[in-house]
């Protein structure tokens, strides 16, 4: 990874915490209203989910209106779905910390059943937007308690480890998760940087590669290997990298890294 990011690991992460969140309103949505009111007859419930979905759409065009609703909504008992609107609403106006706190509650809350492991998770993101790795470690911990066989926890929880530099922490949960996947290239991209990170370049490389070998051109993996081959004093090899990146994509994070890294290597001639 490039100094910055060795600086500052969040930011390796950064676009998946924010795809991970978006998971929010991705949930079962009637198995949430289901879950939370398993007494009420079935059309309370289907009309719990319908003001559960339209709680959640207004959410992401007026949060602070639909902070008001889910509010209101929780007074009166809502439940689990009002809570959760709550959350994703304090997500949407960036009030990280009381939107994972009260994700926290909720995973806590046993009629939440075979969604606590997701609402850990959200939880989890949120307390890494909210720059809080202790906190988001506790929670994908809570997580992986309850569903010890997810890949993408294990890559969640290996990026909380990464923002706190706990790098061995963060390979052995990587190596977990790819125990789990072992042909997922974002995984072995993501173990690359964290090795890279720590100085173990023969092995990142390796992890590079073998993502390359299953995804051939993948943007973010040449990218790393560009990373790591710069690392090593392989200035020739790096700018190869970077250079088909910009050629493969335009847009994008990785291209946009490629393009500092050429414009750095360029600066160093």
């Amino acid at each position: 990874m490039s100094a910055s990011r060795a600086a500052d690991p969040s930011m390796l992460y950064q676009a998946m915490i924010i795809q991970r969140l978006c998971f929010l309103s991705g949930l079962a949505l009637s198995a949430l209203a289901l879950t939370a009111w398993p007494a009420w007859p079935l059309r309370a419930a289907e009309s719990a989910s319908q003001r559960y979905q339209n709680c959640l759409r207004i959410a992401n065009l007026d949060p602070a209106r639909a902070l008001a609703m889910a509010t209101e909504w929780v007074k009166n008992k809502g439940g689990a779905p009002a809570e959760h609107c709550a959350a994703v609403s304090l997500v949407e106006l960036k009030r990280y910390p009381e939107a994972a706190g009260r994700l926290d509650a909720l995973g806590r809350a046993p009629a939440m059943g075979n969604l606590r492991p997701e609402i850990f998770d959200q939880a989890g993101n949120a307390w890494m937007m909210a720059g809080d790795a202790d906190k988001a470690v506790a929670s994908f911990s809570n997580a992986l308690t309850l569903s010890a066989n997810d890949a993408d926890l294990y890559a969640d929880l290996a990026r909380a480890q990464a923002m706190k530099k706990s790098w061995g922490e963060a390979e052995a949960d990587l190596t977990e998760a790819l125990r789990l996947q072992p042909r997922r290239p974002d995984l072995l991209v993501l173990r690359a940087s964290a090795r890279d990170a720590a100085g173990k370049f023969k092995e990142a490389r390796q992890d590079a590669d073998q993502a390359l070998a299953l995804k051939p051109a993948a943007p973010e993996a040449l990218v790393e290997r560009g990373e790591i081959s710069k690392h090593v004093g392989d200035i020739a090899g790096a700018r190869r990298d970077f250079e088909s990146v910009v050629k493969i994509t335009r847009n994008g994070e990785a291209a946009d890294t490629a393009r500092l890294e050429l414009q750095e290597l360029d600066a160093n001639k």
